[in-house]
């Protein structure tokens, strides 16, 4: 992957450099979720948004950054 490079200037707004946690955690609460609601015998199962707030992961976004060096284009 010696000459793997980004081809667009994004990216993440905060230090943090994966959200890999964040998202494991919020799939485990929602099959958690399910399988209780499964035993219930409910119909209605919720999806990934209703179990887990994206807006506490540890990224806050993306953005453009025109400025970004050879370096910081490197995957």
């Amino acid at each position: 992957m010696s000459r793997s490079i980004k081809k667009t200037k994004i990216q993440g707004i905060t230090t943090a450099q994966s959200e890999k946690e964040n998202k494991q955690d919020a799939n485990r609460k929602l099959r958690r979720v399910i399988k209780q609601m499964v035993k219930e015998v409910k119909t209605e199962l919720p999806e990934l948004r209703d179990v887990s707030n994206t807006w506490s992961f540890d990224k806050d976004g993306k953005r453009y950054n025109p400025e970004m060096t050879d370096k910081d284009m490197r995957k």
